[in-house]
């Protein structure tokens, strides 16, 4: 292990005097990057300030650098609680490669490397050290920290700390034996997935106040979500894959023998394929993972028992050949497909015969609060797979995320134009009222046994044969009436206790009883035929022959030194290169990733493959006008497409955003996508005015605007939409991001 890092051995006439300076220096010298991202400088700096800290970012957020910068300007040793080997073993991997010295304490090292790592700690050489929770928990460990001095506690997947996260482990809730013997270290809890009574829970039993919450949007933008009816998994699956040559990808099933039989369908049709599950030999199951990470194997198709500890950022789509049981699930799963901030594509194959296996799993259960709780879970599941709306609605809803834009032009639904809604306003007045008559207690399994006459005994015995919603509700199937029970809870007409899963009308529910609001909605999954599975990420304008050969020469080069390929560099980083064709050192650094480390490492060999194809091409650099390390924002050119234009024209013509959209029958967020398209391309608009005209935006307004895009940039709206104190609407924003990306003022 190399420890001759780091953060130290800037001059100290490179860093200024407030820690918070320091950390954007190391951001910069070390890790490659020109800023922070939404949320991380607010953390990292309620971290310095010695303040436990919980941060809720979306996998791919940058939640590791949240903790690993402060160790960095600590003086002493931080440690981070992890939950799996894997994922311990890939970030140290990572930081040594960046010269910073970690390690970790497990079973996985022979009796010489745990000795060494125990004395490096001791002799404090270490500045980050990765335990499992069995670990730090052991005696030996715990007078080891004790003697040491800890600094920071980093407890990563934090909801493994409730026991209402899906993912509990009851070695969490004794961590309070390590806290109490490093009462001086500060603590920062980091999750992806947490519900507002988890996040409750962890800040209670963290002793972490309301103020040191951070919560990012769990939005990620660069996913494109699909649910397609399951009439034909295998064909489907091979249709997303090849719409994925040559990607790395994720293919999750509920069972142990359907990953077996379809990783051997997949072998057999000559695609590169391995399985992971738990009947697999550890052994096995390490060796297979090692060879999805380095790339030596394209898919991997597992059971839910693979992920968590893969932190490998390449990964172009996940498909889920089964339905999840549950949302937190879905959303981990999909999270592991795109962290390197690139487009990537999620597929849900979804079929109803699904739900029974899952029911009949959830009626094995002997404790009733937990089958009520997971048959909750199944339903908020079946909602996303269901809605007719945008799929992140009821995803984003799920974790508690206020003001989800309508639309996202990223997911089915949104780029769908030919779904029809029914007028499903009587049916919902009979649910809703029959909610209301039966003392709004009861599941909606009940209710609809209300609505269809049932003889059942519970019914019986509580008389509710007698209510004048019993027996009107024969039109549908109970299928149907769970369906639209879904659609009630998801829009916000009806909610659903936790503990006991009864249902209550909520306001809204009002003005659809007295008829003084319509209830739209699909009561059955539409054929998706027209399905947009064969939608790609966006072509990124970066010459593909160079990509190739650095994409060679760092596989070499991670193969050289026992690491994964995105460990030299990601592919993001060598997009960059091949687009920006860098040849010198100051020109390298201003590539996404390259910080001090890899330039010294691997900087003088990449410039001289980038300087020889350039000759060999008749290619020019192309002029990188960052100011330092590149940020997530600047990206390399999409291509723009015939649609984009032609919107992008009428519109400059003087048609409207509704005129556009019912013209091109889609929806208004897909009008602004064109629209953003175009000008974040360098594309100008010969009527710039018509933009102002259509935002409508009093001068003040306007001008704040400009400024707050100038300050957070203009990836995601709703950082922008909060700091404008939501006085602008998104509709209003859409248009004034593309204003601004015109290189206009007011």
């Amino acid at each position: 292990m190399s420890n001759n890092l780091d953060a130290n051995s800037m001059s100290q006439s490179e860093l200024t005097e407030t820690p918070l300076n320091h950390a954007t220096q190391l951001l910069n010298k070390v890790f490659g990057f020109a800023q922070f991202r939404e949320s991380q400088q607010a953390i990292i700096e309620n971290v310095l300030g010695q303040k436990n800290t919980l941060a809720i970012m979306p996998t791919g957020g940058g939640k590791s650098l949240c903790y690993q910068i402060p160790a960095l300007v600590f003086d002493g040793l931080s440690v981070c609680i992890s939950p799996l080997i894997s994922l311990m073993q890939d970030q140290v991997r990572q930081l040594v490669e960046l010269d910073i010295p970690a390690c970790m304490l497990n079973s996985t090292l022979s009796t010489d490397e745990y000795q060494a790592n125990v004395q490096a700690i001791s002799q404090g050489d270490i500045k980050l050290l990765f335990l499992a929770p069995e670990t730090a928990l052991q005696m030996s460990v715990l007078n080891l920290l004790q003697a040491a001095n800890v600094n920071c506690l980093a407890i990563d997947e934090a909801h493994c700390i409730s026991e209402w996260g899906h993912e509990f482990r009851p070695e969490y809730r004794q961590l309070g034996q390590l806290i109490e013997r490093i009462p001086q270290a500060v603590i920062i809890a980091l999750t992806a997935t947490a519900t507002p009574r988890v996040r409750e829970d962890i800040k209670r039993q963290l002793a972490i106040a309301n103020e040191s919450e951070f919560i990012a949007s769990f939005d990620r933008p660069n996913l494109f979500i699909e649910v397609n009816l399951k009439d034909n998994p295998y064909g489907q699956s091979k249709a997303f894959i090849d719409n994925h040559k040559g990607q790395s990808g994720i293919i999750y099933c509920l069972s142990r023998a359907s990953v077996d039989e379809l990783t051997a369908k997949l072998q057999a049709d000559g695609y590169s394929a391995l399985p992971y599950h738990a009947g697999l030999q550890s052994k096995k199951r390490a060796e297979y993972q090692d060879k999805f990470v380095r790339d030596d194997v394209d898919i991997i198709v597992a059971t839910i028992a693979f992920g968590m500890g893969i932190n490998k950022p390449d990964v172009r789509y996940v498909i889920h050949y089964d339905l999840p049981k549950n949302i937190e699930g879905y959303y981990q799963q999909i999270g592991r497909a795109g962290r390197d901030g690139l487009d990537a594509d999620c597929l849900l194959l979804f079929s109803y015969g699904d739900t029974g296996k899952s029911r009949y799993f959830i009626d094995q259960m002997v404790n009733e609060q937990e089958k009520r709780l997971a048959s909750m879970h199944l339903n908020q599941m079946l909602a996303l797979a269901e809605t007719e709306d945008c799929r992140r609605i009821p995803l984003l809803s799920y974790f508690g995320e206020p003001h989800v834009p309508q639309s996202c032009v990223k997911c089915d639904n949104c780029l769908n134009e030919n779904q029809e809604k029914s007028d499903l306003t009587v049916p919902a007045q009979k649910f809703l009222s029959c909610v209301h008559r039966t003392g709004q207690r009861f599941g909606a399994g009940y209710v609809v046994d209300v609505l269809r006459g049932s003889n059942a005994e519970k019914v019986l015995q509580n008389q509710h044969n007698l209510l004048s919603t019993y027996n009107i509700g024969n039109e549908f199937s109970k299928k149907q009436w769970m369906t639209l029970s879904r659609q009630l809870i998801q829009k916000g007409l009806l909610q659903q206790d936790e503990q006991f899963g009864g249902l209550k009308l909520t306001a809204k529910a009002g003005d659809v009883l007295k008829g003084s609001a319509p209830f739209y909605a699909l009561l059955q999954q539409q054929s998706t035929a027209a399905s947009k599975s064969s939608h790609s990420p966006a072509t990124i304008d970066f010459n593909s022959d160079l990509f190739a050969i650095l994409k060679t020469q760092r596989k070499h080069l991670a193969d050289q030194a026992g690491v994964p390929p995105y460990a030299i560099f990601p592919d993001k980083s060598l997009q960059e290169m091949a687009h920006y064709l860098p040849q010198s050192s100051m020109s390298l650094l201003k590539i996404h990733g390259v910080g001090q480390a890899k330039f010294t490492k691997y900087g003088e060999q990449f410039i001289k493959m980038i300087a020889d194809f350039c000759v060999l091409n008749s290619l020019a650099e192309v002029t990188n006008n960052a100011s330092g390390a590149s940020t997530s924002t600047k990206t390399s050119t999409i291509a723009l497409s015939a649609k984009s234009k032609e919107i992008a024209s009428l519109f400059d013509q003087g048609y409207s955003v509704l005129a556009l959209a019912q013209q091109n029958k889609v929806k208004h967020n897909t009008v602004y996508g064109h629209l953003h398209k175009f000008a974040s391309l360098g594309y100008k608009f010969e009527h710039p005015e018509r933009l102002i005209e259509a935002m409508n935006l009093a001068p003040e307004l306007l001008n704040k605007g400009l400024t707050t895009f100038a300050e957070l940039g203009t990836e995601r709206l709703k950082p922008v939409f909060d700091a404008l104190n939501e006085q602008v609407s998104y509709e209003q924003l859409h248009l004034l991001r593309v204003f601004y990306l015109q290189g206009l003022s007011a």
